[in-house]
């Protein structure tokens, strides 16, 4: 089910132009966030091998990728060097995402929460794969 779900929500495009409406201060701080590259990224689903690619001005697209460009209120849980974790909450439902950044252009997601009443959850594997185009 639940790569069933992803499955449509990359089918979609959802999260191409998100914006999150995060507090100056939580978006500026999240130190693992901050040091990610902008560009195209591939974000590949580690349990479905399904894929997406996103170009990301705005590297905060990446902590609420399933719900797209939905303006959503952050709470930041964990903030380290390479480690953020938050929780958040949307018009569409809710979240929490944990980012793990491996360098910084590799970085692993995990997702879960709730978009238009359907429970989900992702593991997902986020790769810088060139500039935008």
């Amino acid at each position: 089910m639940r790569s069933l779900l992803l499955r449509a929500a990359l089918g979609l495009g959802i999260g191409l132009a998100a914006t999150a409406a995060a507090s100056p201060e939580t978006a500026r701080d999240l130190s693992a966030l901050s040091a990610l590259d902008s560009g195209r990224w591939q974000i590949r689903d580690l349990d479905s091998g399904a894929s997406q690619t996103l170009c990301v001005g705005d590297r905060r697209v990446l902590m609420q990728i399933r719900h797209g460009a939905a303006q959503c209120e952050w709470t930041v849980i964990r903030n380290e060097a390479r480690q953020s974790t938050i929780t958040y909450s949307c018009p569409n439902g809710s979240g929490r995402t944990a980012m793990r950044l491996e360098t910084p252009r590799l970085a692993q997601i995990d997702s879960q929460g709730v978009l238009n009443g359907i429970p989900y959850g992702m593991r997902a594997e986020a790769r810088r794969t060139g500039a935008c185009r």
